[in-house]
């Protein structure tokens, strides 16, 4: 599968500035339910001031930008990628076989996955795990180099339990790179990742991962607590990968903020989950994405059953968790080639109970909440950042609609995508 950079996109970028615009649409889905039909977002420079009604006076001034033909969405918020992870894959190996890369190019070459990713309507991510801080360097060039890319909240190394042969005294990188032994270690490890950056932090509760489906817990309850209570003290919040029910169990009792993957949860930790408002990340789709290119990643017959046979249990606990009122956020688990795919999550979300609107949610203000940015993103509303994304057709009667057909989007004011067949001024 060869892959053609979109750097025709990275050129067409508009920088707008601090201007004011008037963003005419034919309805303004603002995350919270609320529609304005022809309704029209006002924005100055990053932010949203109001969303006016049809009748409403446009500002003296204001640049219009006519996208009548389209819906207003938010802008996308996708709380599980690995954004570093590219694929060459003119490369002879797999995307888990490449030869290794200094830093500086794994860094510039995720720029296609950044660039996939607007595409899709996603302005924000929650990025879980990279080697080398690659991730923090990404956000930063982003944030204040200029690059093109969603707006990026970063875990530097995910917490991991080191095996042995462990040398406490003479080797100090492991905690570094998030390995630990014991319990004793987890807060310096935590301590660590904060201090280089990070804005949140990651744990790996299990095994999982790739055609890896196994789930055996690898930190217990105590453990996941100790990562918990150190992050908190730090001012972070936490995101537990479980595939299995023991490990997500325990996430739960240790008051993760949210669990990912994990299958086969009993109707005691849903409860659970529900009581203490901590999201599930059930990341279905990665596994189907897997199983799809199978080729690419030299997968096995057996290995492609096995994917498949989890993502039945996946999508099964997902159905059984929106019935148990469990809050879900969208997190696709995208890596290499599955960028521009990010939203396919929420399709699944359809079948298993949820309607357009509600699976929406998980993707706008459920993900703000997971972020604990409830203030500034996930709505289209006074204040907001102003991260929209422009659809053909109602995105409340057909998911499709989300998933297909984003053709504007717009981060903190600026124009990062156009498909409309127009230039916004």
């Amino acid at each position: 599968m060869v892959l053609a950079p979109a750097a025709a996109l990275l050129l067409g970028t508009q920088v707008l500035g601090a201007q004011l615009r008037a963003v005419r649409f034919a309805a303004v889905v603002d995350g919270s339910g609320t529609v304005t039909q022809r309704g029209v977002v006002i924005v100055s420079g990053d932010t949203i001031l109001r969303v006016a009604g049809p009748r409403d006076a446009i500002p003296q001034g204001a640049q219009v930008i006519d996208l009548s033909r389209y819906t207003a969405i938010p802008g996308l918020i996708d709380v599980h990628t690995h954004m570093t992870y590219y694929w060459d894959s003119t490369s002879g190996t797999d995307p888990w076989r490449q030869p290794p890369r200094p830093p500086e190019q794994t860094v510039s070459l995720a720029r296609w996955n950044a660039t996939r990713t607007l595409e899709t309507g996603v302005t924000t991510v929650r990025d879980l795990g990279a080697s080398n801080y690659t991730d923090i360097a990404l956000r930063d060039s982003i944030n204040k180099a200029g690059w093109t890319g969603p707006r990026m909240f970063v875990a530097g190394f995910g917490l991991q339990r080191a095996r042995p042969p462990y040398r406490p005294n003479t080797d100090t990188t492991r905690t570094q790179r998030g390995r630990v032994y014991d319990i004793s270690q987890i807060p310096e490890a935590v301590k660590q990742q904060v201090d280089a950056g990070a804005d949140y932090v990651k744990l790996y509760g299990s095994t999982g991962s790739g055609a890896d489906v196994t789930g055996n817990e690898t930190f217990n309850a105590a453990e996941m607590k100790a990562a918990v209570d150190a992050a908190k003290k730090l001012g972070r919040r936490v995101a537990i990968h479980s595939y299995g029910p023991v490990g997500g169990r325990d996430a739960v009792a240790a008051g993760t903020t949210s669990l990912e993957h994990s299958i086969n949860l009993d109707d005691a930790t849903l409860a659970e989950m529900k009581a203490k408002d901590i999201f599930y990340v059930p990341t279905v789709d990665h596994n189907r994405f897997y199983a799809e290119y199978a080729k690419d990643f030299r997968y096995t017959p057996q290995q492609v059953a096995a994917l498949d046979s989890f993502r039945v249990l996946n999508f099964e606990t997902a159905r059984r968790a929106i019935r148990a009122g469990v809050k879900l956020g969208m997190g696709s688990d995208a890596v290499f080639h599955m960028f521009g795919q990010n939203t396919r999550e929420l399709r699944w979300y359809v079948r298993a109970g949820m309607t357009p609107a509600q699976a929406l949610a998980t993707a706008t203000v459920n993900g703000a909440a997971i972020l604990g940015q409830e203030k500034k993103l996930g709505r289209i509303a006074p204040g907001y950042f102003a991260d929209i994304a422009a659809v053909e057709g109602d995105p409340l009667a057909d998911i499709n609609v989300v998933t297909d057909k984003v053709r504007w989007v717009m981060k903190g004011g600026t124009v990062v995508v156009d498909k409309t067949g127009s230039r916004s001024p």
